[in-house]
């Protein structure tokens, strides 16, 4: 029997919405990969994407007058921090509040559901002014230290995974001797790769991406990160006037979505198993 012509022309139609849809999602980064590619005069004058001069010049631009290595370096070391500390951190609190019964226990899970609820933003001032008065601005305290207190999602995200696990793991564990420690160590934490993987995936890229606490904490060139380097680095003036060079920060760009990109094709297979399994009890 023949497809119904009703049918076949909603499929076509749901395939060509699909189809608009991914132009649009990936026009902003085919720009920016031949962006990287064209002349600052190109870049400012012509409409067309793809370059009409292919050149490195832009590249050769960033390695030459910047410090990219070293802000790469400081990214990645900002990123490490922050995703071991709340890998541990997250992953500690949320143990107890999945397999371990103990009085005010929904309690304290409602409050940490609840912080959830207030925006980062206006979180930032009074942040700052307390960081200060601890003489930890311009460093990347600001930042690592709260990652080792566990966020609240991360917390979310390993608490309904433990959940999931049977609990005959621990009672067979503290039978054969184990301490609650170990069972955590030994037991839980082997079988929760994929939810670790996925944790690890989702901070990595968080931080590699993240501009304004960098830019409301760090002041010196010394500890610049990527992006605040996308954003102040690749100018300069010509003559009398201030010119931002388009270009070299679409060839930057590009550098900056290789990582993420890496990341992700890597740790795929874990990220989509992790979040599909946090959601199953």
């Amino acid at each position: 029997m023949g497809v119904r012509p009703n049918k076949l022309g909603n499929e076509i139609v749901m395939y060509l919405l699909k189809i608009l849809v991914a132009i649009l999602m990936f026009t902003p980064i085919i720009w920016i990969l031949t962006g990287g590619f064209k002349t600052l005069t190109e870049f400012t004058t012509s409409s067309s994407i793809l370059p009409g001069k292919a050149t490195l010049e832009n590249y050769a631009y960033i390695f030459k007058h910047s410090a990219i290595w070293k802000y790469m370096f400081n990214t990645l070391f900002l990123m490490a921090a922050t995703t071991i500390g709340t890998l541990v951190s997250s992953s500690l609190v949320a143990y107890p509040l999945a397999r371990m019964e103990f009085t005010g226990k929904k309690i304290v899970f409602s409050i940490i559901i609840a912080t959830m609820m207030i925006p980062n933003i206006a979180l930032i001032i009074p942040q700052y002014i307390m960081f200060g008065k601890l003489g930890w601005l311009d460093s990347y305290l600001p930042m690592i230290v709260p990652a080792w207190f566990a966020y609240p999602y991360n917390v979310f995200l390993f608490r309904q995974y433990f959940r999931s696990l049977p609990k005959e793991l621990d009672e067979a564990a503290i039978i054969d001797g184990c301490s609650r420690r170990q069972v955590f160590f030994k037991v839980i934490v082997p079988i929760s790769k994929p939810t670790f993987a996925t944790i690890a995936v989702l901070s990595c890229v968080f931080w590699w991406n993240e501009l304004t606490q960098p830019v409301f904490y760090v002041n010196s060139d010394r500890w610049r990160t990527m992006t605040m380097a996308l954003m102040t680095s690749y100018t300069y003036t010509g003559g009398n006037t201030f010119v931002i060079n388009w270009a070299s920060i679409m060839a930057a760009a590009t550098l900056m979505i290789i990582p993420p990109m890496i990341l992700y094709l890597t740790g795929s297979q874990y990220l989509t198993g992790g979040i599909k399994t946090t959601g199953l009890k």
